[in-house]
């Protein structure tokens, strides 16, 4: 049984304890329980709600490299850099038009944006650039071991990836197949990703309070990811207060997908 944030805190847990401890974080705090994400995966949300969603976490996706490479360079191994620098190249391609950023950009030309406006960032919530940079920031100047024991929400997304696919392929007519493409690869990178990062940090937690770090910098993470799907929350559904810098229904659109019904 996992044992609470306290008591773990307190003595050295086995391995089995610490992976338990861990998975438990993410059945209480993954983004997957988030009102948002339930609304989204069972089509109560209108086009523009998924604009906004699809708009927000291109954020998060382009600055996932960049925090591997700001990870990368703080490898002291070159076998370790070798398997990390792997994500990069799965978000960054090895060509123009190839790697999951390019897939997440053609998920948000999917859903009628214009492809410059959404590689602007210029309408993103205040919120979600501030909560992907403080990641990113976590990253760079807490110790590796925190460091990649963030990554570890990446145990718990081929579910999400799951019931998001299903959910809007069953419930939104502009969703497609092609649209959804980001997430075919992702079910076979995040498990390998987070088996990479579970055994490290299981190896190398060594103390209670090594531990104790791992644990928090996984409950950090979760945050990242909670907070920016509250600010969705707040500016397009309820009660609905749009940040004056934020992206606004209709802007950014490819003339063709301007006026387009909601679904």
């Amino acid at each position: 049984m996992p044992l609470p944030p306290a008591e773990a805190s307190d003595r050295l847990l086995s391995p089995a304890e610490l992976e338990a401890a861990l998975r438990d974080i993410g059945a209480r705090r993954y983004h997957n329980l988030h009102p948002f994400h339930r609304l989204l995966h069972d089509g109560k949300l209108d086009k523009d709600q998924v604009r906004a969603w699809a708009l927000n976490r291109y954020y998060y996706q382009a600055m996932i490299p960049v925090k591997d490479a700001t990870l990368l360079a703080r490898l002291p191994d070159a076998a370790l850099r070798r398997v990390w620098r792997q994500r990069i190249v799965d978000h960054d391609g090895d060509h123009d038009g190839d790697g999951g950023i390019e897939r997440w950009l053609k998920l948000a030309e999917g859903v009628g944006f214009e492809r410059d406006y959404v590689l602007s960032t210029r309408g993103i919530l205040s919120a979600t650039r501030f909560s992907v940079e403080a990641y990113v920031h976590f990253v760079a100047e807490r110790s590796l071991l925190e460091a990649i024991a963030s990554s570890l929400t990446e145990m718990f997304s081929p579910t999400i990836i799951s019931e998001r696919v299903a959910g809007m392929l069953k419930n939104y007519d502009f969703i497609t197949r092609e649209t959804l493409a980001y997430f075919d690869k992702r079910l076979t990178q995040a498990p390998r990703d987070a088996d990479f990062a579970l055994d490290y940090v299981v190896r190398h937690a060594v103390t209670p309070e090594q531990q104790r770090q791992a644990l928090d910098a996984l409950r950090f993470k979760c945050s990242v990811l909670w907070t920016q799907l509250d600010a969705l929350y707040f500016a397009y559904v309820s009660p609905g207060m749009i940040p004056p810098d934020a992206w606004r229904p209709g802007e950014g659109l490819r003339a063709d997908a301007i006026g387009s019904a909601a679904a």
